[in-house]
């Protein structure tokens, strides 16, 4: 994941590298489902924006064997570097402000990044930009506003707790330039872009394990902030951690929408 100083989930905090493994718990097989499905082979060349964790990179350089390519990118790469074990090549790169790293590439994806960076149309550009004539750019990304609730079936104390600490948790990334209802503007994005054979699907767990990992690390990170912020205090984070922990709350997440499209074939590059 991409972080600047305007990010509210710092990578460099203990708590990023548990947020990784859960979001890879939660969404690593619906993205390669759609990896998978825009046909990816041996000796591709693949650009991971915004890697964040290992995994989507390391998946990759398997399937692209020793032919291909697999560069991950992230401004901050501390987690990202034990994919190099794997052949993968890590780089510390600012998509929104950086020009692209040398292409081109059959595929470009991004997971879970664009909605927190502040040039998200710089960002765009740049991925459409380092792709071949036919390849993909596969975009996945949340929309909050499409589903605010972290507990959907809110049913007592302990749910409305949680939402409400989540909507406080949305206020500071507003505040922080995030769009919350980015990930529904993807498919018209992608075919201003240029780009031809658009779709998308989305994406949520209702509720897992992984969900409740995540919620607690997340909190866990923002919790200072929060309560700067007079969004919660000291004793409602508790009480919120403890509900967690008894695996008494039905959390979700807010639903990833992927997007993926062709640069068309006889362009330039």
């Amino acid at each position: 994941m991409a972080q600047d100083n305007r990010y509210l989930l710092d990578n460099r905090q203990v708590e990023a590298g548990t947020r990784f493994d859960a979001l890879s718990a939660l969404f690593d097989a619906s993205t390669f489902r759609h990896v998978e499905a825009v046909g990816i082979d041996a000796g591709w060349r693949c650009w991971e924006v915004g890697a964040g964790g290992p995994t989507v990179p390391a998946w990759l350089a398997a399937r692209v064997g020793p032919g291909g390519k697999v560069l991950a990118t992230d401004i901050d790469v501390s987690w990202t570097g034990t994919a190099a074990a794997q052949g993968v090549e890590v780089l510390r790169h600012d998509v929104a402000l950086d020009a692209p790293p040398a292409g081109p590439f059959d595929l470009v994806h991004a997971r879970l990044v664009l909605v927190h960076v502040a040039d998200r149309a710089a960002a765009l550009r740049s991925m459409v930009q380092a792709l071949r004539p036919g390849g993909w750019l596969l975009i996945e990304d949340a929309d909050p506003a499409l589903q605010p609730l972290i507990c959907p079936d809110e049913y007592g104390p302990e749910q409305e707790l949680a939402n409400r600490l989540r909507r406080g948790f949305r206020q500071l990334l507003r505040e922080r330039g995030a769009d919350l209802a980015y990930g529904r503007k993807l498919p018209r994005l992608l075919r201003e872009a240029g780009l031809a054979e658009v779709e998308a699907d989305a994406y949520f767990p209702v509720t897992s394990p992984a969900c409740d990992v995540l919620e607690a690390a997340t909190v866990h990170q923002v919790r200072d902030k929060l309560i700067a912020a007079g969004l919660a205090t000291d004793e409602e984070i508790e009480r919120h951690l403890a509900a967690i922990a008894s695996g008494r709350l039905d959390l979700t997440t807010a639903p990833m929408i992927s997007a993926w499209g062709r640069r068309p074939f006889g362009e330039g590059r």
